[in-house]
């Protein structure tokens, strides 16, 4: 079968897939907002079809949730998900912290030391915006750098149920988190440069675990309550 302007099944699939995947994560569709399958189809000029099979393959990455006969609705997670989600991100981003230090001098290490001289400028500059989305690349970083695929995989999956672009926003609204995560930041570096393996393994879980506590205060103050 083929798409608008002859494009396959398989390429407006992926596409469809991977755009309202990018809107849900940014944020740019709140979680429980509801989604149409017509309205859809109509935007990327295809049958109702593939906009189906793309709500089941979200369901499956817990993005999106169907209830039949009433509709596919934007997954809402509750505070305990959320909880349970940064449990499971401070266990795999500890790991990569820890297999980044016993690299060495790799590609991402430059990376990170420009990450970091560009966020310090954001936050002396209380450029809220951009710091998080240096916070996001900071992370990402650390990940990619870990050099182990499947704890990549696990990883995107996890920050794809977390919406994560959004929920950093909120923790960074707390007073001086800001500072506090830049800090936290270098800390990490610093022992990834010094190949201390487990110190950063533990320090990158400490760090994880402060952006959830300042997430979860936000959230009961109202600031993006999912």
């Amino acid at each position: 079968m083929a798409g608008v302007n002859g494009t396959s099944t398989g390429s407006i699939q992926g596409r469809l897939i991977a755009e309202i995947r990018r809107r849900i994560i940014a944020g740019e569709v709140s979680p429980g907002m509801s989604l149409s399958e017509l309205a859809l189809a109509e935007e990327f000029g295809v049958s109702r079809t593939p906009v189906r099979e793309t709500f089941k393959q979200l369901q499956t990455e817990g993005l999106v949730e169907i209830r039949p006969r009433v509709g596919t609705f934007v997954t809402a997670p509750s505070r305990r998900e959320i909880t349970e989600l940064f449990e499971m991100k401070e266990l795999l981003e500890g790991a990569a912290a820890r297999l980044l230090a016993q690299r060495g001098q790799v590609p991402e290490i430059d990376q990170l030391k420009e990450n970091l001289r560009q966020a310090d400028l954001a936050v002396d500059a209380d450029d809220r915006a951009r710091y998080a989305q240096l916070v996001e690349e900071f992370h990402d970083l650390i990940i990619v750098g870990a050099d182990n695929r499947k704890l990549e995989a696990h990883y995107r999956t996890l920050m794809n149920q977390l919406a994560y672009s959004r929920l950093v926003t909120t923790s960074l609204k707390q007073p001086g988190r800001p500072h506090q995560s830049d800090r936290e930041h270098h800390h990490v570096l610093e022992l990834i440069l010094s190949k201390d393996g487990d110190s950063a393994e533990q320090v990158m879980r400490e760090h994880v675990r402060a952006s959830r506590r300042a997430l979860l205060a936000g959230l009961r103050t109202g600031d993006s309550a999912p």
